[in-house]
């Protein structure tokens, strides 16, 4: 029986997003580089991930030359939203407070980015009316 995951990234394949978000576009070629600076990785496994990524629509290509030009086909909110919803059904059966305990629990979260989360729950708070 295969493992599912539980997102349908994998981590070279999130390693791989960032550098192409952070490139804005990009080829095979440079996001190795990128990633050369960490580990070593061959141009075949960075080719054929972003391939993957392409054909799951994380990605779009356009062949200048003979090369690939790869660029963003979702912006990383929306990835990240779609991939924290599937964490968030599967884990914690679809439960944002058990999420956020949990992150907050678990986190060592120094005094100002407590007061920064109370800051972002009350700008919420004061945004959908919910005074209380």
């Amino acid at each position: 029986m295969r493992k599912r995951s539980i997102t349908p990234l994998g981590e070279t394949e999130m390693e791989v997003l960032h550098h192409v978000w952070e490139l804005g576009s990009a080829t095979v070629a440079d996001v190795r580089e990128r990633m050369l600076k960490k580990r070593k990785v061959a141009y075949t496994t960075v080719m054929t991930v972003m391939k993957n990524l392409a054909e799951k629509g994380y990605l779009r290509f356009e062949k200048h030359g003979s090369s690939f030009v790869y660029s963003p086909a979702r912006p990383p909110e929306e990835v990240r939203g779609s991939l924290v919803g599937d964490l968030l059904s599967k884990v914690f059966r679809g439960s944002p407070l058990a999420l956020v305990q949990t992150l907050v629990r678990r986190e060592d979260l120094t005094e100002e980015q407590r007061r920064e989360l109370i800051r972002f729950i009350n700008e919420l708070e004061d945004e959908n009316g919910d005074n209380r």
